[in-house]
């Protein structure tokens, strides 16, 4: 009778390890390639620069705004087979790249990539917040330390994808051998999930589950948790819209912004897991979503309030450093919220929804930030922080979370009572 509980508790830790590697593997390949994709375009294949912008938005829109297709067939037919499928998807693109020469095949290839992950990410996110909250149940530690890790890991991508794009490129590869470079990844991730993903049933489902999209966009809490989340994620983008202004008004260049991407991501690596520890034990989800949206909020307000430093970097550093701690703080509770506001029937559903509303908010939010750049950097930032402000205030009306929901129910199997922070 003793003997049972171990290898219920191993067995998630054993399936969350293959998640959250495959969350490293697949950034690592996708990075392997996007930063050079532009400059490809560009001075490879001669693509004049709004044609250049046209191709890599289509990319964005066909992943982003695709991510509630990919979660919906993820409730439908469970995560393996949509995996898999956005493995072999990628491989594909990534192979059609390589060899594409004409404006047809490059969109055609970058719509490619873009549908595999508009498959793969929202299954493999969904998955990993379902047993997210099982390992909770069953050791008692907090979801959000174990969604921390699994973006800890997409970070780590983040950051080795571009130095191995950059290696491949400075060996006079070119894109071609780092996308082929990526489908060899892709091809490690896709025999990894063929032999080690369990073959798991689709969530039960009900002749009422027809009106799954009703039921989750009809879902007030899951709406307003969509908005507070598009609200970071316009912030977010401000790295690649504000920051190179800034940059540029303090050094005359953007040569540094390689840098400060990379000082965001090794913060990401680094103090990811310690900040989750720290805040799942003290902060309620909201609480942290809250704290996390504030911090973002004081990155943009103290760039016109910072001194220079020597090389005019510090306050673009001090914005990149609130920035991803406010990130740190709000994506794993955000993320960890989502199973407690909807039924889990529609959990992959909900999850590609999180994103694809989110995409359209910085869709959006672009062209609006975007016609804020020639405005006087106060003003602007002054804007800027009333984004993520807004997304805080709207927090605050959310559940409270996991937290609140166990204090309702009673805890789970084999999970401690801690009080509500």
């Amino acid at each position: 009778m003793n003997a049972a509980p171990p290898p219920a508790a191993h067995a998630p830790d054993r399936y969350l390890r293959l998640l959250t590697t495959t969350q490293f593997a697949f950034n690592t390949g996708f990075y392997a390639v996007l930063p050079y994709l532009a400059t490809h375009l560009g001075t490879g294949l001669g693509m004049a620069g709004w044609l250049v912008g046209l191709v890599l938005g289509l990319r964005t829109f066909s992943q982003q705004g695709l991510f509630v297709i990919g979660g919906a067939l993820t409730d439908r037919y469970g995560p393996r087979p949509v995996v898999l499928a956005g493995c072999a998807l990628r491989i594909a693109g990534f192979g059609w790249l390589a060899f594409a020469g004409s404006t047809a095949t490059v969109i055609g290839a970058v719509l490619l990539t873009g549908l595999a992950a508009a498959l793969f990410s929202p299954a493999v996110e969904s998955e990993t917040a379902r047993e997210a909250v099982r390992h909770e149940r069953a050791t008692g530690t907090p979801r959000a330390q174990v969604l921390a890790r699994f973006s800890a890991a997409g970070q780590a991508g983040a950051f080795i994808g571009p130095l191995l794009g950059s290696a491949l490129l400075l060996l006079g590869g070119g894109l071609r051998a780092a996308a082929l470079a990526g489908v060899l990844v892709f091809v490690a991730v896709l025999a990894a999930h063929a032999r080690l993903m369990p073959r798991r049933a689709p969530v039960a489902r009900t002749a009422g589950n027809r009106g799954s999209v009703r039921e989750v966009f009809g879902n007030r809490p899951f709406l307003l948790l969509c908005l507070t989340y598009s609200s970071y994620l316009v912030a977010y983008n401000q790295l690649y819209l504000s920051l190179p202004a800034e940059v540029r008004r303090a050094t005359g260049s953007q040569a540094a912004l390689g840098a400060l991407f990379a000082l965001s991501s090794l913060l990401v690596v680094c103090a990811q897991l310690p900040v989750t520890r720290w805040a799942a034990h003290r902060l309620a989800p909201r609480t942290a979503l809250v704290a996390g949206l504030a911090t973002v909020a004081a990155g943009f307000a103290a760039v016109p309030l910072t001194p220079d430093g020597p090389a005019g970097l510090l306050p673009s550093a001090v914005f990149v450093v609130l920035l991803t701690l406010g990130q740190m703080l709000l994506v794993p509770a955000a993320r960890g919220l989502v199973p407690d506001l909807v039924d889990d029937r529609h959990l992959g559903l909900a999850t590609g929804a999180l994103s694809s509303v989110s995409g359209v908010a910085v869709l959006a939010g672009s062209a609006a930030t975007g016609a804020l750049l020639g405005a006087p950097a106060p003003v602007r930032w002054a804007v800027l922080a009333a984004v993520p402000l807004a997304g805080a205030a709207l927090a605050l009306t959310l559940p409270a979370g996991a937290e609140t929901k166990r204090n309702a129910t009673g805890p789970g199997p084999g999970e401690p009572v801690r009080p509500v922070p």
